[in-house]
């Protein structure tokens, strides 16, 4: 389960905040960027193997540790808003479109990442060339009870630095495999707890998700699992039937949420490969 080669460094968003991303290069001239967003649990660590993977294929593979998550230990669990998350991909992709302008960026949201993902069209339009939704948490079965809701809400006003466990602690929810349960239990980088700031900010992108979808223009692949736990894959696919273009689908029936943890030679690498180059490269 060891990392596949990649290059750590870091990005300095516009508000000081520094950021770490890996990227994974292609052997040769890249066909396309991919950049990478994860999930709320989740940090880019847990992908290597799909990364080295893209790379392999010819794309230029970026995988971003959200702010507060992964490797980032400064406000750890926190973020002052989901505005400014959207505005750390946004700020990271024009920085690589700074270089190379002429090839396509995709932005590729895994599980709570999907909603990074699908508002970042809403919030800059017109910065991606397409989406890949990674089981993505738009329309969630795993909430918080409503009790711990409402003390989220209230800490939010009072004490916005509140920490509560994120409903996500269970490695079980994520794959059946028991030897990537022990990863996802025992790895140090994965988040736990987050801040009431950052958890109701997240009801809050819910919210702002329904006016983005329409916004939603680009080639936009959807990849979902069967036997997933975390997410509605039934209201997930409802939800992504109203964006403004038509969406493709990759469906495993028998694939659980975190794809990257199905076993060795399944193809849903190769089919994400073949959807980009059929219609962004």
């Amino acid at each position: 389960m060891g990392d596949a080669p990649a290059r750590l460094d870091t990005f300095r968003a516009s508000d000081g905040y520094r950021f770490y991303y890996r990227r994974y290069p292609p052997p040769g001239e890249p066909l396309a960027r991919l950049v990478f967003v994860h999930g709320i649990r989740s940090h880019g660590g847990w992908y290597a193997r799909s990364c080295g993977r893209f790379a392999a294929a010819g794309f230029d593979v970026y995988f971003l540790d959200r702010r507060g998550s992964g490797l980032n230990t400064a406000g750890r669990g926190d973020a002052p808003s989901f505005r400014r998350l959207l505005d750390d991909v946004a700020e990271f992709v024009q920085h690589l479109r700074a270089d190379r302008a002429h090839l396509p960026v995709v932005l590729g949201g895994i599980s709570w990442g999907g909603k990074l993902a699908v508002g970042l069209p809403y919030r800059r339009p017109g910065l991606v060339d397409g989406l890949v939704l990674l089981c993505p948490g738009l329309v969630a079965k795993v909430a918080p009870p409503f009790a711990r809701r409402a003390r989220i809400a209230a800490a939010r006003v009072l004490r916005p630095g509140k920490f509560f466990p994120i409903p996500l602690n269970e490695p079980e929810l994520f794959t059946s495999s028991t030897d990537w349960q022990a990863y996802i239990d025992r790895e140090p980088h994965g988040l736990r707890e987050a801040t009431a700031r950052f958890l109701f900010g997240s009801f809050g992108l819910d919210i702002y998700l329904r006016r983005a979808a329409r916004r939603v223009t680009v080639p936009t692949l959807l990849v979902l699992g069967g036997r997933d736990r975390i997410i509605d894959v039934a209201g997930t696919r409802l939800y992504a039937g109203r964006f403004g273009s038509p969406v493709s689908a990759l469906d495993y029936p028998d694939a659980h949420h975190t794809l990257e943890f199905e076993p060795d030679g399944h193809p849903w690498v190769d089919d994400v490969v073949g959807w980009l180059r059929r219609r962004v490269v």
